[in-house]
């Protein structure tokens, strides 16, 4: 009886507690879709953002603004929990979560129906970094994107549009929205660079944000505000460009500086260096300065589109800040997105960083909404379509027309 008495203690206590756990998920559930009948029913983009940013938590808008890497080639423990918990913005492929077209149309697909079952119901920012020449991911199974050196030299301006065109077209079947290309950064030597003319690199690198746009893939000018003078590469240490403003506002920033005042800002972001640049600020690299962000970028450049930080993790800036101060740092120089491409433990650091910063007013919560904001135009105004087709990557990347045509520029005379 005593038994007996104990059994139907603990049937009582397991049914109480799931009870419970029943009761909250359907409360989440059902919040879910409170928050998202009041959204939908909006049919202005610029209300309905408004809305979604007075309904958002603190953990949800810092989260809105990290884009992170991840290890394997399907949807780990640790990126699952980071798109959950964290309410991540967006991540970023490199070769180690890619080897076939189908595979990573899966992979996108699978990261893309994860962030809809969270609480916002956001589409992700997929991106990678395909420049072409040495930059590819997934070499042997996309098509031999030409760098850009070769291109600057040998291919027309058109060339260049087809060829961003043909590279958009792949990243697109397979899920990814966003293309960290093309490089503005002046120089004769350097493969990643069109040349060392800023009008000619103005004008295919326009030509390579429109080939992308017209297949729906956003791209990003990098590196702001040019690194071409640099020979010290910023994922192993610091460097400073030792040029007055004039010299760099005639030479090295002026294609950035043509692209942002011809071309619809939504359409592309852009990628600030860590380099140091003293004729504007003495003190900070370039992505962690407010002189160079928010004054010249954002103020002088009327750039109004959405400002990524490089990749915190190089050498330029980890050996010199931690990963709790460099987030809070970047957001508070102006930069919207917070690029943190490798280790788990590292993302963490930048997002707790910030997340703390913001609590307790060391980042003002205008400066949040205001990155938040740009965030949310970019997702609703340009990611319409997020479902990719595995069996339909597999057709378009390094398709033979495509290999056919870069074989006919002729680029490796």
């Amino acid at each position: 009886m005593k038994k007996r008495k104990i059994y139907m203690g603990l049937l009582f206590i397991a049914i109480l507690a799931f009870s419970v756990v029943f009761i909250q998920l359907n409360m989440d559930a059902n919040s879910k879709v409170e928050k998202g009948k009041d959204v939908d029913a909006i049919t202005d983009s610029h209300e309905k953002i408004e809305k979604m940013l007075g309904e958002m938590t603190l953990e949800e808008k810092v989260g809105q603004l990290m884009m992170v890497g991840f290890r394997g080639t399907e949807k780990s423990s640790e990126i699952t929990e980071l798109i959950e918990q964290k309410h991540i913005g967006g991540v970023i492929y490199f070769d180690r979560n890619m080897k076939s077209p189908e595979q990573v149309a899966k992979l996108s697909n699978s990261l893309q129906q994860t962030a809809d079952q969270s609480t916002l119901s956001l589409p992700l920012m997929v991106a990678v970094d395909q420049e072409g020449g040495n930059i590819i991911r997934m070499r042997e199974r996309v098509s031999p994107l030409p760098a850009q050196q070769d291109l600057g030299e040998n291919a027309s301006v058109e060339d260049m549009y087809k060829v961003a065109k043909l590279n958009g077209a792949e990243l697109g079947s397979m899920g990814i929205n966003i293309n960290f290309a093309p490089v503005l950064d002046l120089s004769k030597t350097d493969e990643r660079s069109l040349g060392k003319d800023p009008e000619k690199v103005y004008q295919y690198g326009k030509k390579a944000i429109q080939g992308l746009n017209d297949v729906s893939i956003t791209g990003a000018l990098k590196h702001f505000p040019g690194n071409g003078r640099s020979e010290i590469d910023p994922h192993v240490e610091t460097s400073s460009v030792e040029a007055n403003q004039l010299d760099l506002e005639n030479s090295d920033i002026y294609p950035f500086k043509q692209i942002i005042s011809e071309m619809d800002n939504q359409k592309f972001f852009v990628m600030v260096t860590h380099i140091k640049y003293p004729a504007y600020d003495k003190e900070k690299p370039a992505s962690l300065s407010k002189v160079i962000i928010e004054d010249l970028l954002r103020g002088k450049l009327k750039y109004e589109g959405l400002v990524v930080t490089d990749d915190l993790e190089m050498g330029a800036v980890n050996k010199y800040f931690s990963y709790e101060d460099m987030g809070k740092q970047a957001i508070l120089a102006g930069a919207d997105l917070l690029l943190v491409c490798h280790e788990y433990s590292h993302e963490l650091e930048v997002y707790n960083g910030l997340l703390k910063a913001a609590k307790t007013g060391e980042v003002p919560m205008d400066r949040i909404n205001e990155s938040v904001k740009r965030v949310l135009t970019y997702k609703l105004f340009n990611m319409k379509q997020t479902k990719a087709d595995p069996d339909q990557a597999e057709k378009v990347v390094k398709s033979p027309e495509s290999i056919n045509y870069i074989e006919s520029l002729n680029l490796d005379k």
